[in-house]
């Protein structure tokens, strides 16, 4: 081991994934989590690109395949439920629009956390309440009243960080709304759902039901635009009064799936922004993920750059030795324009949902589009790091159960 002590902010998928590739590179790793535990269920996300061979070099490609929604693909449908259009995971060597690995935000946060939770130390229920650096290392003040020292710390806690917010300045200097609104929960499959996804949109607004591997459940999607949003990301009885406001009236499935609002475990609703930043550290204490760069649910690319990132951020700081600086330095100069691309993936899709005029949405078939979207996928390259300490995956052949 190097010694070098690392505190994680965020237990969910940037968090654990750094935990891993620091924990591989010689650092003892403290990943706290605010919630009491790991959360289950939630949006279905994606490994695209560049990402599948990151998944490979953790040893984990098995046991995120096991965990798959196995979605084979999308339809989407009229108020009738005829189908008007379909998409399917094989669509683009998996790497369309129903991608390939799909699974969802839980099952790969449960994977990634049974990869590392032996030589890592996570830390439910707290989280850091005060922190001070100085030249050598960081001292950290826990909720819970406990205080350490650690050489580093990384706010991987999300779109709302509250790390960010501590360090760098209030949220609202670097979210970016772009408009729209997502909402999904879980419901009963009562509605015959099968391995397809099923897709209604209406004047604006969006109803959905994705599959997911418990074949008696669905996830229940709602999208809808929003030109700005006051309510409280954790206010949840507003946010369910928001919804059924902006569905009112809307056809297809959508008041059976509504129906279903109270008695859902696990409902999440928020505004659809990305995060942009001029810089993802200041001094020891660093971001990744949605806290560091959010290119929104839109861009279809979030799990993909927190992926990517907890493999450069952890091999950079270790072939730097573990001086901040260069470490930080290296891991913003290979993931700038990378996530560049992905933001901007995310800032077309919007447009073309909030264009009331054909003529006025980005062109599909515009001429660097393919290129765009190449460089959203596949546009860095992962350096081997040769020289670079590396312990080796623990779980090369495991498969989830």
């Amino acid at each position: 081991m190097s010694g070098i002590r690392v505190l994680v902010a965020g237990a969910s998928i940037a968090g654990p994934a750094l935990a891993h590739w620091l924990w591989r590179r010689g650092a003892e790793v403290t990943v706290v989590e605010r919630a009491a535990g790991l959360r289950p269920g939630g949006q279905a996300v994606d490994a695209r690109g560049v990402t599948k061979e990151v998944i490979r070099r953790m040893g984990l490609d098995a046991a995120v395949r096991a965990a798959r929604t196995e979605t084979a693909g999308a339809y989407t449908v009229d108020e009738d439920g005829k189908v008007l259009e379909t998409f399917s995971a094989a669509d683009d060597g998996g790497d369309g629009y129903i991608s390939e690995i799909e699974i969802l935000r839980g099952d790969l946060s449960r994977v990634l956390h049974d990869d590392t939770c032996d030589g890592v130390e996570y830390i439910f229920g707290d989280r850091i309440a005060e922190l001070t650096q100085d030249a050598d290392g960081v001292d950290v003040v826990f909720a819970g009243g406990e205080r350490r020292r650690f050489e580093l710390v990384i706010g991987a806690d999300g779109l709302h960080s509250a790390l960010r917010a501590m360090v760098f300045g209030p949220r609202e200097r670097f979210l970016r709304h772009l408009g729209h609104v997502l909402a999904f929960y879980s419901v009963p499959n009562e509605f015959g759902l099968d391995r397809w996804m099923l897709d209604y949109q209406e004047s604006g607004r969006s109803a959905g039901l994705r599959p997911v591997p418990d074949a008696t459940r669905a996830m229940a999607v709602f999208f809808f635009a929003a030109g700005d949003f006051d309510v409280d990301y954790r206010d949840i009885e507003a946010q369910k009064s928001l919804l059924r406001k902006q569905m009112t009236g809307m056809g297809w499935l959508a008041p059976r799936i509504l129906a279903h609002l109270d008695d859902t475990p696990d409902f999440y609703l928020d505004q659809v922004a990305q995060v942009v930043m001029d810089r993802w550290s200041s001094g020891r204490v660093g971001l990744i993920g949605d806290a560091a760069f959010s290119s929104s649910p839109l861009s279809g690319q979030g799990t993909g750059l927190a992926l990517v990132g907890a493999y450069v951020l952890a091999g950079e700081l270790a072939a730097a030795g573990w001086d901040p600086a260069a470490g930080f330095a290296g891991y913003e100069a290979r993931m700038r324009s990378f996530v560049e691309a992905n933001q901007e993936m995310g800032r077309l899709h919007a447009q073309s949902l909030a264009a009331t005029d054909p003529a006025a949405a980005p062109a599909a078939d515009a001429e660097w589009l393919p290129a765009l979207i190449e460089r959203a996928l596949n546009g860095i390259e992962l350096s081997d790091y040769e020289g670079v300490p590396d312990s080796g995956a623990r779980i090369t052949d495991h498969v989830a159960g």
